[in-house]
C-alpha cells in the first residue's frame, strides 16, 4: 500500500478501535446479548432483550440508508450486497452459528464482552472460535464451505444486487435511491413501532440505550470505512476501503475478524500482517467491556465447572467460527450490520441463527426434562 494511504489506514483502524470500545462498554453495561434475547423469548416469553436487538437493527437500517441516500456511502461496496446469493450457505451457516452460540453461552460479541469481564470460559471459546474461523476461511473447513454450500449449483446469480431496494425499486415505480430510503423508513419504522410501543420494553431503560448506541456505532462504522476511508489507490487507480481486510466498506462484525486477530498473533513478526479495522474492533470490544467491568467493580474471574461444561463451550466456539464465516457474518455481522444494508442474505442468516438457537434451547430443555 502506498505510504499516503497507510496514514489513512491507521486513522481508520484507530476509529475501529474507538467504536469497538464504545460497543463493548455499552454491550456490557446494558447486558446486550443476542443469544440471551432468543433464550428470554423461548424460555420465558420475555421480549425485552429481543426488542433491544430489533431496535439496534432499526437504528442501523435507518442511519445506514440515510448515508446511502445522501451519497455519503455506496452500499454496493460491501460484502453483503453482491449479485451472487449463496442461500444454502446463509441457511446452514446461520443454523450452525445459532447452535454454536447456544452451546457457548453467547455469540461472538458476547464472547468478547465476557473476556473483558474476566470470564476464562469465554477466552477458551474465543480461541476455538477464531481458529475455526481461520480454517473455514482458508483451511480444511473451507472445502465444504466452498465446494458444497457456496457451489454454483446452490448459488443464485441475480441480475442485480441482492438488496431489497435493488430487487423491488422497479415494481415500486421508484428510482433506486428513493426505494432505498422508502424501504428503510418503512422497515425501520415498523421495527421501532413494535419495540417502542411495548410498555414492558420501557421497564428496563438499558434496552433502549443498547438499541440507540449500538445501532449508531454500526452506522458510524459504515461512514468511517465507506466515506472517510474510501479512496483511490494511486498505483492501481481503483477505489477501495483502506484499513479493512476485504478492501470494501465494513462495520461491526466479529467472527472473521477474530480469525484475523489470531492470525496476527501467530505471524506477529511477519511484516505482511497488520492491524486492520476488524482486528481493531475485536480489541476495542474487549477493552471497552473491561473498562466497564473495572469501573463498576463487576470484573471477576469465572471458570469451567466441569469437563463437560468445557467440552460444550469448545464445540460451541468451533461451530460459531464455521457458521459465522460460512454465513458471512454473525448476530452482529449479519444480524445488524448486514441487515442494515437491506441484504436478502443477511435477512436469511438472521432468521436461520434465531431458528438454530431456538431449536437447540428446546432440545436442551427436552433432554434435561427427560433425564430428571
Amino acid at each position: 500500500m502506498p505510504a499516503e494511504l497507510q496514514v489513512f489506514a491507521k486513522t481508520v483502524v484507530w476509529w475501529g478501535f474507538g467504536l469497538g470500545l464504545i460497543f463493548g462498554f455499552f454491550a456490557n453495561k446494558t447486558n446486550f446479548c443476542t443469544m440471551g434475547a432468543v433464550s428470554d423469548v423461548v424460555n420465558m416469553g420475555d421480549w425485552g432483550r429481543m426488542r433491544a436487538w430489533l431496535l439496534t437493527i432499526a437504528v442501523a437500517i435507518l442511519g445506514t440508508n440515510i448515508l446511502a441516500y445522501t451519497g455519503k456511502i455506496n452500499l454496493a461496496n460491501t460484502i453483503y450486497t453482491g449479485q451472487n446469493l449463496p442461500w444454502l450457505a446463509h441457511i446452514v451457516g446461520g443454523l450452525v452459528f445459532g447452535i454454536g452460540m447456544t452451546l457457548a453461552s453467547g455469540c461472538g460479541n458476547k464472547t468478547l464482552v465476557r473476556v473483558g469481564g474476566g470470564n476464562l470460559k469465554a477466552v477458551v471459546v474465543f480461541i476455538y472460535m477464531a481458529y475455526s474461523a481461520n480454517v473455514t476461511l482458508r483451511g480444511i473447513f473451507a472445502v465444504p464451505r466452498v465446494e458444497w454450500l457456496q457451489a454454483p449449483g446452490v448459488t443464485l446469480n441475480l441480475p442485480t444486487h441482492q438488496t431489497l431496494p435493488h430487487l423491488l425499486h422497479g415494481s415500486l415505480g421508484m428510482d433506486l435511491a428513493s426505494a432505498e430510503l422508502v424501504i428503510a423508513l418503512v422497515l425501520s419504522g415498523l421495527l421501532m413501532a413494535f419495540v417502542l410501543l411495548s410498555k414492558s420494553f420501557w421497564e428496563n431503560k438499558d434496552n433502549f440505550i443498547a438499541g440507540i448506541v449500538l445501532g449508531g456505532v454500526v452506522v458510524a462504522g459504515w461512514y468511517i470505512t465507506g466515506k472517510l476511508g474510501w479512496m483511490e489507490n494511486p498505483e492501481t487507480l481503483t477505489e477501495m476501503a483502506v484499513g479493512t481486510n476485504s478492501k470494501l466498506a465494513e462495520s461491526m462484525s466479529f467472527i472473521a475478524p477474530a480469525g484475523y486477530t489470531l492470525e496476527l498473533w501467530s505471524l506477529w513478526t511477519d511484516t505482511g500482517t497488520v492491524v486492520t479495522w476488524g482486528i481493531a474492533t475485536v480489541f476495542g470490544v474487549g477493552v471497552g467491556s473491561f473498562l466497564y467491568a473495572i469501573a463498576t467493580k463487576a470484573f471477576r474471574w469465572e471458570h469451567f465447572v466441569s469437563a463437560q461444561d468445557m467440552f460444550r463451550h469448545i464445540i460451541g466456539g468451533v461451530l460459531m467460527g464455521f457458521g459465522g464465516v460460512t454465513a458471512m457474518g454473525c448476530t452482529v455481522g449479519q444480524g445488524i450490520t448486514g441487515f442494515s444494508t437491506l441484504s436478502v442474505g443477511a435477512i436469511i442468516t438472521f432468521l436461520a441463527i434465531v431458528a438454530g438457537s431456538s431449536a437447540t434451547m428446546k432440545y436442551e430443555y427436552w433432554r434435561m426434562m427427560r433425564e430428571s
